[in-house]
């Protein structure tokens, strides 16, 4: 009798492992899947010019996921970061066009590229901030500070422009303010130059959240905010830090999305808050907090944009596109439960 229970319990082991090993390597399984898929079944799907246009997609929600991820990995939402990404686009484009009027002195300002970059990101932070104060020092929820932040940011941006769209946005050598487009439309080494600034920033936050005593007490506030409160953390700091940085991701995907257009419109960024808590929880981001890798929501950001660009190629109706986003969101919740589950019956077997 002995012996026969011996015998069982390793493979009840064995088969938590295995699940525990499949649902790890989920996101992976994933993007294979989709990869596969529409190699088989669209013409032309992995060529060079369809990979590289694939790549300038996946950054620009990518950039946004990472930031997300921070967020939730707090236990918080972000709901805000689209309508930045259009605010931040159409301040780049008022002030590339149109310059800072300083009304009553009647002088204009015109900034150089580099400064009008600066300016943008600083923008999206200071947002990022707005959201952050809202939430540690009014106690509004993340998802009512962040909703309420996405209706200003998206009515300022209308309002810049009276809802129109700020065009050519090539600058004047006699200003100095050429060279907006390079941003968006560059390359090095064969890649997009907004792939390169993906690799650093994406990089810098995986070190950040992995090796980084910041890092740590990011996943402590998100575990169990009052235990990491009372061993030291300083929770309403790292909350500002974690919705800062977001903002700030959003402000970059504006000026990419509008140097890549050459213009900048009021509408950008509309849903994009959604692909990105999509590419997170896919990339195993648990929407409870506490959990989650910027190595696997950068591969989630790489299945949301392999399967929109697929979906697009294949002739798919944008409103089919947003049912399976739908899907694919709820379907990764669905499975970060099961994997919650199996870790704790886990745990229960151990003891």
């Amino acid at each position: 009798m002995v012996m026969q229970a011996r015998g069982v319990m390793p493979k009840r082991g064995g088969n938590v492992s295995i699940k525990m090993l499949l649902l790890n390597l989920r996101t992976f399984i994933a993007l294979l899947a989709v990869v596969v898929f529409f190699s088989a079944t669209v013409p032309g799907f992995l060529s060079e010019a369809n990979l590289i246009i694939m790549s300038k997609h996946v950054a620009l929600n990518a950039f946004l996921a990472i930031g997300m991820t921070f967020v939730i990995i707090t236990g918080g939402i972000d709901l805000s970061v689209g309508s930045i990404v259009g605010l931040s686009g159409m301040v780049a484009g008022a002030l590339i066009l149109n310059g800072l009027d300083l009304g009553p002195v009647g002088y204009t300002i015109y900034f150089s590229v580099p400064e009008i970059i600066a300016i943008t990101i600083v923008l999206g932070a200071i947002l990022g901030i707005f959201n952050g104060l809202l939430i540690t020092r009014l106690k509004v929820a993340p998802f009512i500070a962040t909703l309420g932040t996405l209706y200003i940011a998206r009515g300022a941006a209308m309002l810049s422009s009276d809802g129109g769209t700020f065009p050519n946005l090539i600058g004047k050598a006699e200003l100095g303010n050429t060279g907006f487009p390079t941003l968006g439309t560059a390359t090095v080494l064969g890649l997009p130059l907004s792939i390169w600034i993906l690799i650093v920033v994406g990089l810098g936050a995986a070190y950040l959240a992995a090796k980084t005593p910041l890092g740590r007490q990011i996943y402590a506030v998100g575990g169990n905010e009052r235990a990491a409160a009372l061993s030291g953390v300083r929770v309403d700091r790292i909350k500002l830090f974690v919705y800062m940085f977001s903002g700030l991701c959003a402000a970059i995907v504006g000026l990419i999305i509008a140097s890549q257009l050459v213009a900048a419109h009021p509408a950008t960024g509309e849903t994009f808050e959604l692909n990105a808590i999509a590419a997170a929880v896919l990339g195993g981001t648990s929407m409870s907090g506490g959990r989650g890798t910027i190595g696997g929501t950068v591969v989630g950001a790489f299945v949301i944009g392999v399967l929109s660009d697929g979906l697009v190629m294949m002739g798919v109706s944008s409103f089919w596109q947003m049912v399976i986003k739908g899907v694919v969101i709820i379907a990764a919740v669905v499975v970060d439960q099961f994997q919650r589950e199996l870790q704790r019956r886990a745990a229960l077997q151990q003891q």
